[in-house]
């Protein structure tokens, strides 16, 4: 069962406003939709994710600093290398439809 999720429009503070136009801002750039896709099955280094994807480094970390700081993937430490990895659900599931709907 599909859980809907009342809005009225008038509940739409500005930060509320901001956070979601950044959130699509993050959904918006093609680099980033293929980092949080990488990152939806499980968690990579920066080289890692640069490897994968083909990426410079620096222009991995400066995505990566973008998407923490909207709280869309998360990070840990082991010794000197960080770990990424998606880090809301919700944003991946939106990801994941709007991939099935450009598919389909």
């Amino acid at each position: 069962m599909r859980e809907e999720v009342q809005t009225n429009p008038h509940d739409l503070d500005e930060e509320t406003l901001f956070v979601v136009s950044q959130t699509f801002k993050a959904l918006g750039d093609p680099t980033r939709i293929r980092i949080l896709n990488l990152l939806c099955c499980k968690e990579y280094s920066v080289n890692d994710i640069a490897e994968e994807l083909n990426l410079g480094q620096s222009t991995v970390s400066h995505q990566l600093r973008f998407l923490k700081n909207l709280r869309l993937v998360k990070f840990r430490r082991e010794g000197t290398t960080l770990y990424y990895s998606s880090a809301d659900d919700h944003i991946m599931n939106l990801l994941h439809q709007a991939i099935y709907h450009a598919k389909h």
